[in-house]
């Protein structure tokens, strides 16, 4: 919103406060009274319109532009950002006092890098919004499902997103391999799929069949959520075997927290070697 709208926006505004303005308005905090108000990228608000928020927050009133009548308002505020507000408190872009003021309840939304290990989830997830909205299909191997595991993610799951669509484009209903991958989405040597199988032949009847490095889909199908937790356990167990139990260094090597290693050792009942 361009910043000589945004109290308008916010605010709303009365009839003739301004040109153009031929009607009153409401504004967003009247609209979300007894709800909640999401603000979006907080850090890029003006300095001036920084003020005006946090007396809203501090007296719960205001007034619309161009009017005298004060407002009462009870709404919960969420807002959000990208940007190390802290860092800008120091460069004088962002009121400290209003950073305290909305940093009541923070919630760290950590990036698409840091959480790996919800990349085979997510993948499915936009899969089936494609399917459910009749914009096609996909699949993607376990080659390639390890290679965007190790992506950095700069544009977190709305890249990760527009991949998923570009290989729906590319292999419409076919199977995505690492090969087919854009290049910056290749990332190091992918082991081969047998290894990660065969620990599943071991312990009960194969539901997949490996030819080179596609996961075929047997005729009588397969249930994904049992064949991706025991994808998972087996990966784990053998990054727990390669570092001698050392679940710090374990974790490292599945770029997952230690702390989701461990409760992830003990859904599976895994111990250390």
């Amino acid at each position: 919103i361009p910043a000589e709208l945004l109290e308008s926006e916010l605010f709303g505004h009365e009839k003739g406060a301004f040109t153009g303005a031929i009607n009153a308005r409401a504004g967003r905090f009247e609209l979300a009274e007894g709800g909640t108000l999401f603000l979006d990228e907080i850090g890029d608000m003006p300095l001036h319109m920084q003020v005006k928020i946090l007396r809203v927050l501090q007296e719960r009133t205001f007034e619309r532009v161009g009017g005298n009548r004060t407002f009462n308002t009870n709404v919960r505020i969420i807002a959000a950002t990208h940007r190390n507000l802290e860092q800008m408190i120091e460069e004088g872009k962002f009121r400290e006092d209003l950073y305290y003021r909305l940093n009541v309840f923070p919630i760290e939304m950590p990036s698409l890098r840091e959480r790996a290990e919800d990349i085979p989830l997510l993948i499915q997830e936009l899969i089936s919004r494609l399917e459910s909205e009749k914009r096609g299909s996909v699949r993607f191997n376990s080659a390639a499902v390890m290679s965007l595991c190790n992506h950095p993610w700069q544009g977190n799951v709305r890249e990760l997103a527009n991949l998923v669509e570009r290989m729906a484009i590319m292999k419409p209903f076919g199977i995505v391999g690492l090969q087919d991958l854009p290049q910056k989405y290749r990332h190091g040597e992918v082991p081969e799929v047998e290894s990660f199988e065969q620990p599943l032949e071991e312990t009960r009847k194969p539901t997949v069949v490996a030819e080179g490095d596609i996961a075929l889909l047997p005729e009588s199908g397969i249930d994904l959520k049992e064949y991706i937790a025991g994808l998972e356990q087996s990966l784990i167990q053998q990054a727990l075997d390669n570092t001698g139990g050392v679940v710090a260094r374990a974790a490292e090597q599945l770029a997952i927290r230690r702390t989701t290693l461990v409760e992830k050792m003990r859904k599976y009942g895994l111990q250390r070697s």
